[in-house]
């Protein structure tokens, strides 16, 4: 078995920096079968509609599809869509239940990767952008890949 280097990232959620901004984010654990490990390290995984839930004390995140791999899943029943438990501390989980009941907050999944031999779920409070907002970071992304270029070309 091969070694991985810390923090591989396995899927990242980037319509979430379109469509969100980012407030604070936290790391959680998350609580998988085997077959779903067997799917993550073939990055069989999109995140691109999850989001996470907190109620009861606990956060659960929802939304997260994990492809069955042929091979691994033959002899359990697989629910690739079912919701997966979190693991935060309760500090944690408090500031997510406090912020989440604010008009506007939400908390969606960023990544998931790699920490040493565990899965780790990074997640985030974040507040929806109007229309206007993602014009605006679409505007000044395109200006800063302009500037880059300008300032590689006047290197030369």
């Amino acid at each position: 078995m091969k070694k991985q280097p810390l923090d591989t990232t396995i899927v990242a959620n980037r319509k979430a920096a379109h469509d969100y901004r980012i407030e604070e984010d936290f790391e959680a654990g998350i609580c998988l079968q085997g077959w779903e490990v067997k799917s993550l390290r073939a990055k069989k995984v999109q995140l691109t509609d999850s989001y996470v839930l907190v109620r009861d004390g606990e956060a659960f995140l929802l939304g997260c599809h994990i492809t069955p791999l042929s091979a691994a899943s033959s002899h359990v029943a697989t629910e690739p869509d079912r919701t997966r438990k979190l693991l935060l501390n309760r500090k944690e989980l408090a500031k997510l239940h406090g912020a989440t009941q604010q008009q506007g907050y939400t908390c969606v999944c960023l990544r998931l990767y790699w920490r040493a031999h565990l899965v780790k779920c990074r997640i985030a409070l974040a507040r929806g952008k109007k229309e206007h907002d993602k014009r605006a970071s679409i505007k000044e992304r395109e200006w800063n890949i302009d500037r880059q270029r300008l300032l590689r070309q006047g290197n030369r």
